[in-house]
This record gives C-alpha cells, structure tokens and sequence, in this order.
C-alpha cells in the first residue's frame, strides 16, 4: 500500500517523509509517521502508533514507545527514553483576553531535550511561545507530569508523577519536586532544592532548600495567614518572654 507515493515512503506499515534521514540500525515499527525533514540517528527505536512532526531531530540510541506524539521542530538528544502516550511540543498555554473573549497567543518555539532524559508516560511538554521549552541532560520525569512553555529544567533533576511546572520556571540542577508539587509562573528553584509532596510554590527557592506545605482557604484570608506564618518564630520569642514575666510576677504576689 502507498499513500501519496509522491511524499511519501511506506515502510513496513510506517510512512516516511520527505527528506528524512534515518540512521545505521534503525527499528521503526509498523503504523509511525515520521514526517517531513524528520533526523533519527542511529539505532533508534520507534514503537507502533508514534508520531514525528515536520523538522523534529531525534539522536542516536532513543527510544520512542507507542502512541508518543512529538510536533515539529523539536529537537531530543541521545539516549533519551520516552514512554507511551507522552506528547512533546504541543502548545503552550497562551491567551490574551480581549472584550470577553480568550483570544489565542501563536506558540511558535520548540522544545530541546537534552541528553540521557527520561520521559514518562503521559507527560506533556509544551512548547514555548517564543524561543524554546528545555530539559536538560539527565533529568528524569516520571508518569503524567505536566511542563508549560518556556520552561528550563536543570541538568540531573527528578520530577515525580502529577508534578505541574506553570511556564516561564526555571529549575537549577538536581532539583527533586515530589509527587503532585505544583510551582506558579516564573518561580525560580535553585540548584539541589527539594519541594515535598503536594506543595505549591509561589516564590522563588533558594538553592540547597527543602520547602513544603499547601494551605486551601479564601485568597485574602490565605494571604494574611501567610504573612503571619513568616512572623510565627519572633512570636513564639515574645510569647515564652511574657511568660516568664508573669511567672516573676505571680512569684512577687501574696499567696502564690
């Protein structure tokens, strides 16, 4: 069978595009699409059900599994693991409101995955608005994680399941954000910083730092409990002080 013999290739099952260069050993399965321009390099492998968009490099040793959807121009280095149903350079999350009405921002950057990277099934990557999503080398990202646009991950962190990145974050090296872990837009972690289990960050995290806790409650009142906590300690100090100021006190009265 041939679709549009003109453009396309069909082989074994799949169908190659147009100037697309694959490299020694391949092992492309029936039923994936690599389009236009698409670069594999060598002895990759491409599970059933895969597809690669216009432009999309793709290096040596990676391996694609099923139902992996990668858009265009978007660029994945060697070695990197992507599991099934993960989908890399779909649009960010962009809109401007305009008399009502959510208009959509064009999202025309890509996506970089670095070297040694390993994706889990179901994790979505968008791509950035302008300039690209990054991932950088040996970063490790487990089942249904969600990365927005413009995000840069640093070198060797770890991203546990459900874990939501807001876009324009930049994570430092060896960072760990823990399962369900939430960061807002344009929240800064520096390197070796861990954030624990269902924690949301607002702010930036100084390198080295263990941050955690999530409070659900009406915005002001969230917000006035929020800046109390940071005064809790000096409180704390003035509380045992009158204390030990009434307990002088009581010594001083008759019948104590």
């Amino acid at each position: 069978m041939q679709v549009q013999a003109d453009l396309w290739d069909v082989v074994r099952g799949s169908i190659i595009g147009q100037n697309a260069v694959i490299g020694a050993d391949p092992s492309i399965h029936p039923y994936a699409v690599i389009a236009d321009e698409v670069r594999i390099g060598d002895r990759a492998i491409i599970y059933p059900g895969v597809w690669i968009g216009k432009g999309t490099t793709i290096g040596d040793d990676a391996v694609i599994y099923s139902n992996v959807n990668i858009r265009e121009n978007v660029h994945i280095g060697h070695r990197v693991i992507i599991h099934a149903g993960a989908t890399i350079g779909s649009d960010g999350f962009g809109y401007a409101t305009e008399d009502g009405r959510h208009h959509k921002i064009p999202q025309v950057g890509g996506v970089i995955i670095g070297d040694d990277v390993e994706i889990g099934a179901n994790t979505t990557i968008d791509r950035a608005t302008l300039g690209n999503t990054v991932i950088k080398r040996g970063t490790k990202i487990d089942n249904l994680v969600q990365v927005a646009h413009n995000v840069t991950v640093g070198e060797h962190c770890i991203l546990v399941a459900q874990v939501g990145i807001a876009g324009s974050c930049t994570l430092g090296k060896y960072v760990v954000l823990a399962g369900q872990a939430g960061l807002a837009d344009h929240v800064t972690i520096g390197d070796g910083a861990v954030v624990t289990a269902q924690s949301g960050v607002l702010d930036d995290v100084q390198p080295g730092q263990v941050m955690g806790g999530t409070f659900a409650m009406p915005l002001r009142e969230w917000l006035k409990t929020q800046a109390l906590i940071k005064k809790l300690p000096d409180l704390k100090k003035e509380v045992a002080a009158l204390k030990s100021q009434v307990q002088e006190l009581r010594k001083g009265m008759p019948n104590s």
